[in-house]
C-alpha cells in the first residue's frame, strides 16, 4: 500500500483525482439542499469535490467519496473489490497501534473563543423535511479511559441546534451508548469530533457495530492503522483531555455533558420521543427524533489551506459502503467462528440495507455439514441489533447479484422448514420503523433467516441449467468491438448468468 495516498483525505483525493474518480465542481453550491441533491442525483458516479461553497469561501467539500466499492479498493492498492472485507478481517486480527505527534495538520488553525459550528462548517440540510443541518460525516473519538482501555470510533448523527452545542445520537446498544448511558453516564466525557480523516479511520468508525467481534474495550484506531498498513497519528486536543485524529481536516472538541436534549426544536416542543422528523437514515426512511445526552463544544480546529469539510449521506451508496466493508467482516468471522471453514463468501446487497441484512454463500463439503448452515442463520441473527434478513445460499449462486440470489430463493426454499424467524420481545434499532414502532428503544420484531440451500443429498435433483458458453469461440462470427459492444448492452443478470453456464455445478 502507499501511504502517502492512505496518510490522509486530501491525500487520498489528489491520488484519485489522477484515476478520474473525482468531478472537481467550482460553481457555487449551497449547503442547504444542493449538494445533497447533487451527490444524490449522481452517486454511483465519481466523488465530487465542492470549491465553491455559498457563505463558506475558502472551504471545500467532498462527497460520494465511498460510493463505489471498486474506487475504495483502488485506495488502498486492492485490484479486486470482494477481497476488502477479508482486509479489514486481517486487520482486526492484526491492529497497528496508533502514534501521538506533537503537532498535526488539523491544528494548524484554532478557534477557542466566540465559537460558532453551523456558521465555521458548512453542515448540509438534506431534505425539507429535516429537524435541520445535521452533522453526519464527523468520526467520534474517545479514549481508553472512556472506553475499557480501548479506543472508539464511531459516526453518530450530531445535530447543532445552538452555536456551540449539540445533540448526539448514541444510545444502546452501540459503543457510545455503553460510554454515555453506562459505563461513564453521570460523567462528563472529553471526546473529539473529527471530520475529513484517513480512509482507514472512517471506514473502521462506520462499521464497529457487531460487539461480538468487536467489543467494548477494543483500540478501534489501532484496526484502522491495520487496514491501512501503517500507524494513524492522533495529537492531543488543545481544550479536552482526549485526542484527536491527526491528519484530520477539522476537529471540534468538547464534552459530552450529563445533560441530555431533544434532537430537534419540533421534538422539544411535543416532548415527545420518535414522533417528529429528524433526516434520512440508512434503511431509506425519514428518522426520527429522539432525545440523547448534550455536546458541548470547547474549540475547533482546523487545517489552514482550505479545508475540507465531508458530506456522506446516510441512505447512500457511500452510506452503505462507509459501513458494509467492515461489518461483513465481522459477519464472515461470525459464521467462521461457529462452523469453521463452511462460508465461502458474504456480502451486502443494497436492497437489504447496510445493517439490515447479509447474503452468505457456504459451500457444503459432506453429508455432515448439512443443517449447519441454519446454525448460522441464528448465530447472525443474534450478532447485531436491527438485523432484519440473512440468506444463506450454495456456491453456484452469485451472491452480488440480487436476481440470482432470489432465483435461488424462489427454487430452493421450502417455507415450511427453510425460513426462521427471530422471537418477538428482544431489542432492534430505532432506524427500522416496524421496530421503532415496538416502543423506545426499538422493539424487535423478529429478523428473518432464509436458508436457500440444496439438501445435500438432493444436489442431483438440482442440477442448473447449463450451456456451452466456455466451448464457443466468439471470434469465430464477431469482432471484439461488437463482442464487448453487445456484452455492454446486457444487463448485469444477463452477463451473471452468460457466466455460470460455462462453470460446473454444485459438487
Amino acid at each position: 500500500m502507499n501511504r502517502e495516498i492512505l496518510v490522509s483525505m486530501r491525500n487520498t483525493i489528489e491520488f484519485l483525482k489522477g484515476q478520474g474518480e473525482v468531478s472537481v465542481v467550482t460553481g457555487q453550491v449551497d449547503p442547504i439542499y444542493e449538494i445533497a441533491g447533487i451527490q444524490k442525483a449522481l452517486e454511483d458516479g465519481p466523488a465530487f469535490l465542492f470549491e465553491n461553497i455559498k457563505g463558506y469561501p475558502g472551504v471545500r467539500d467532498v462527497g460520494n467519496l465511498f460510493a463505489r466499492m471498486d474506487r475504495i479498493a483502488k485506495m488502498f492498492g486492492e485490484k479486486d473489490p470482494k477481497k476488502m472485507k477479508f482486509r479489514c478481517l486481517e486487520a482486526i486480527k492484526n491492529p497497528i497501534p496508533s502514534v501521538t505527534v506533537g503537532t498535526a495538520p488539523c491544528q494548524e488553525v484554532v478557534i477557542t473563543e466566540g465559537i460558532d459550528v453551523m456558521n465555521t462548517l458548512p453542515i448540509l440540510k438534506h431534505t425539507e423535511n429535516d429537524a435541520g443541518r445535521i452533522l453526519g460525516g464527523g468520526n467520534i473519538f474517545v479514549g481508553p479511559k472512556y472506553f475499557r482501555g480501548g479506543t472508539h470510533l464511531s459516526f453518530n448523527r450530531t445535530h447543532f441546534r445552538g452555536a456551540d452545542w449539540a445533540s448526539i445520537m448514541g444510545g444502546p446498544p452501540t459503543h457510545l451508548g455503553v460510554i454515555a448511558y453506562m459505563d461513564h453516564r453521570d460523567e462528563r466525557i472529553p471526546m473529539t469530533i473529527n471530520i475529513g480523516t484517513p480512509p482507514a479511520v472512517n471506514l473502521i468508525a462506520g462499521g464497529g457495530n457487531v460487539h461480538a467481534i468487536i467489543p467494548v474495550g477494543t483500540d478501534k484506531v489501532a484496526i484502522a492503522g491495520g487496514l491501512q498498513g501503517f500507524p494513524v497519528e492522533t495529537v492531543d486536543a488543545k481544550t479536552v483531555e482526549a485526542q484527536a485524529i491527526a491528519q484530520s481536516e477539522w476537529v471540534i472538541e468538547g464534552y459530552l455533558e450529563t445533560e441530555s436534549v431533544w434532537e430537534s426544536d419540533a421534538a422539544e416542543a411535543s416532548q415527545k420521543a420518535g414522533v417528529t422528523p429528524f433526516f434520512p437514515e440508512w434503511p431509506g426512511y425519514l428518522g426520527k427524533s429522539y432525545r440523547f445526552r448534550k455536546f458541548k463544544a470547547t474549540a475547533i480546529t482546523h487545517r489552514k489551506d482550505r479545508p475540507i469539510f465531508f458530506s456522506p449521506l446516510a441512505f447512500s451508496f457511500e452510506g452503505t459502503y462507509l459501513i458494509t466493508v467492515l461489518r461483513e467482516a465481522m459477519l464472515y468471522e461470525i459464521a467462521e467462528r461457529t462452523i469453521p471453514g463452511l462460508v465461502v463468501d458474504v456480502n451486502t446487497l443494497h436492497g437489504v440495507t447496510i445493517q439490515g441484512g447479509i447474503i452468505y454463500q457456504v459451500k457444503k463439503r459432506r453429508p455432515w455439514d448439512e443443517g449447519y448452515q441454519k446454525n448460522i442463520l441464528t448465530a447472525a441473527l443474534g450478532s447485531t441489533a436491527g438485523i432484519r434478513m440473512v440468506v444463506v445460499v450454495d456456491e453456484d449462486i452469485d451472491i452480488y447479484n440480487a436476481d440470482d440470489v432470489l432465483w435461488a430463493i424462489t427454487t430452493r426454499v421450502d417455507p415450511q422448514t427453510d425460513i426462521l424467524s427471530g422471537s418477538r420481545g428482544g431489542r432492534g434499532t430505532l432506524m427500522q420503523p416496524l421496530e421503532r414502532m415496538g416502543g423506545l428503544g426499538g422493539g424487535f420484531d423478529g429478523g428473518l433467516g432464509i436458508d436457500a440451500t440444496v439438501p445435500f443429498n438432493a444436489r442431483e435433483e438440482f442440477q442448473r441449467a447449463r450451456y456451452p458458453v466456455d466451448k464457443v469461440d466468439l471470434n469465430r462470427w464477431f469482432s471484439d468491438e461488437t463482442i464487448q459492444k453487445i456484452k455492454t448492452s446486457q444487463s448485469e443478470y444477463a452477463r451473471v448468468l452468460a457466466r455460470v453456464s460455462g462453470q460446473p455445478g454444485l459438487k
